[in-house]
């Protein structure tokens, strides 16, 4: 004799792989009684499973969508397929721009029987992507450990390669992960410098939890912070420009990935933004077609005065 809930799951099992059941045929299939199968219809009902029924001889009972999402019951490779089709939403961003696709994965995989995790750890390994323009790729297996670590609290030690090549390995204090376009960025305080930092994570190579709690006082804002440092980050010179624009209208000329933004006041837009040199800075704010104010710093203000001038000489 099976308990009640196993016998629930194989109900359920049998109602999914097909349109219709009669009650004998479930009756015969599970080896209890006319009346037990009935006992248990009505316990799926109560769990929020809509299972219809049809009276008369060649009636029977349907499993049809209901109106809340209860527990879900897959076979092997039915898990499997889901896992791998997750997976590649959340790396192509075939879902739009949030996160549900990652923290899906991350549910499932912490419930997959290890039979099913280690097939899909092979395919981790198996599947070969070509790096398109969006840059490289990351291993599925990685995001998901990376999201672990964020929602752990617990300090790990990261092995990651720097913009230059150099292999660095440094304990962190994991807080998010941000995906910007297809990259996706891992947030954590670098303990040694005492300062909140993004890896891009597809430069990580491994992180290890050490056992200790980590230290998540003064959160900054991940988002933010992810903007700022794409933004200004490769950069050796940085300008702070005045909009005469409302914030929306601001972020649609002077995109988040190329500028850090800032309200002042309800007509008008800070913005930071970075580039390679003074004349190169002003370049870039000729070519936004707007009028606008360097605030700082003086060279990028007299190089932006500069080539005003030279267009107005030129053009008589």
């Amino acid at each position: 004799m099976i308990s009640s809930s196993a016998r629930l799951l194989r109900l359920l099992s049998l109602l999914s792989s097909r349109p219709s059941w009669t009650c004998a045929e479930l009756a015969e299939r599970m080896e209890v009684t006319d009346r037990t199968v009935r006992r248990d219809i009505a316990r799926l009902r109560e769990l929020g499973y809509t299972v219809d029924s049809e009276a008369g001889p060649w009636g029977g009972y349907r499993l049809r969508p209901g109106s809340r999402v209860p527990p879900l019951i897959l076979d092997d490779e039915e898990a499997l397929a889901v896992a791998v089709g997750l997976r590649e939403a959340a790396l192509s961003d075939a879902l739009g721009g949030d996160q549900a696709a990652l923290s899906a994965l991350l549910k499932l995989r912490q419930v997959l029987p290890q039979r099913i995790a280690e097939r899909l750890g092979e395919l981790d390994d198996a599947f070969v992507s070509l790096p398109g323009a969006d840059g490289p790729q990351i291993r599925a297996g990685l995001l998901l450990e990376l999201a672990v670590a964020c929602r752990r609290g617990e300090r790990a030690r990261l092995a990651y390669v720097d913009a230059e090549g150099r292999a660095t390995v440094r304990d962190v204090d994991p807080y998010r992960l941000v995906r910007t376009g297809r990259r996706w960025y891992f947030v954590a305080r670098d303990v040694v410098r005492g300062q909140w930092r993004t890896f891009r994570a597809d430069r990580v190579d491994r992180i290890q939890p050490t056992g200790r709690p980590a230290d998540l006082t003064d959160l900054p804002d991940p988002a933010r912070l992810v903007s700022r440092n794409i933004a200004n980050g490769p950069y050796p010179l940085s300008a702070t420009i005045r909009l005469p624009l409302p914030m929306e209208a601001a972020l649609r000329l002077v995109p988040a990935t190329v500028g850090t933004h800032r309200s002042d006041g309800p007509d008008a837009t800070l913005v930071d933004v970075g580039g390679p040199d003074p004349d190169g800075l002003a370049r870039y704010l000729l070519g936004l077609g707007t009028s606008l104010r360097v605030l700082a710093p003086e060279s990028v203000r007299q190089a932006l005065l500069r080539r005003t001038r030279e267009l107005l000489e030129a053009h008589g």
